[in-house]
């Protein structure tokens, strides 16, 4: 774990990602929409993103700090499907304040002598181990999913735990959110348009 991560979960509120995998849930969803609404769907703006998921990973208006974590492969150091695209150079390091405090951005390249997945419950498991976090939010393919409910049934913590998924998983001792809702708003579709179109087709 690298210095500024560690510093990073001082932070009450960890949000914990798999890039290439909001990356491809993100253009099915771009695909999808396009046919059925029958205009083009921007790329996902990543800081409205970040701001679902904290919403949905029950953070509320004040003057918070979270630590969002960007994990990605080496050679794949730009997402296709959001805004802004590069993990290096436009993400990593990066911050933001709006009405739900601070938002600070580590991306992750996984180093060659361990899996992703691999990294990802490591990140997982210190964030659940440090006092400071209060809130843990995770982002990941949904193969993992076994994985992480396993490591969460180890972890004795009082922390708000939420699971992001495209479909709800067999249950766990944490809270689970549809991933597809937050990246619907952040590429601005609403339930009205597609009501809307459903009504008129």
């Amino acid at each position: 774990m690298n210095l500024q991560m560690n510093e990073g979960l001082t932070s009450e509120n960890v949000i914990i990602v798999d890039a290439a995998y909001i990356d491809k849930v993100a253009f099915n969803l771009i695909v999808n929409f396009e046919r059925m609404l029958g205009r083009q769907i921007p790329p996902a703006d990543m800081a409205r993103w970040i701001d679902c998921i904290a919403l949905d990973g029950g953070l509320r208006e004040g003057a918070s700090n979270t630590q969002v974590v960007l994990v990605y492969e080496k050679d794949r150091q730009r997402l296709n499907n959001f805004v802004p695209a590069s993990l290096d150079e436009e993400l990593n390091g990066k911050a933001f304040s709006d009405h739900l405090g601070e938002f600070v951005i580590n991306a992750l390249p996984v180093e060659e002598m361990v899996s992703k997945g691999d990294f990802l419950l490591d990140l997982l498991q210190l964030s659940c181990a440090q006092d400071s976090v209060k809130r843990v939010m995770v982002v990941a393919d949904e193969g993992m999913y076994d994985s992480i409910r396993t490591l969460l049934r180890k972890v004795e913590s009082e922390k708000n735990i939420t699971v992001f998924a495209m479909q709800p998983m067999p249950g766990g001792n944490f809270k689970q959110e549809i991933l597809g809702y937050s990246l619907m708003n952040a590429m601005g579709i609403t339930g009205e348009e597609i009501a809307k179109n459903i009504h008129s087709s």
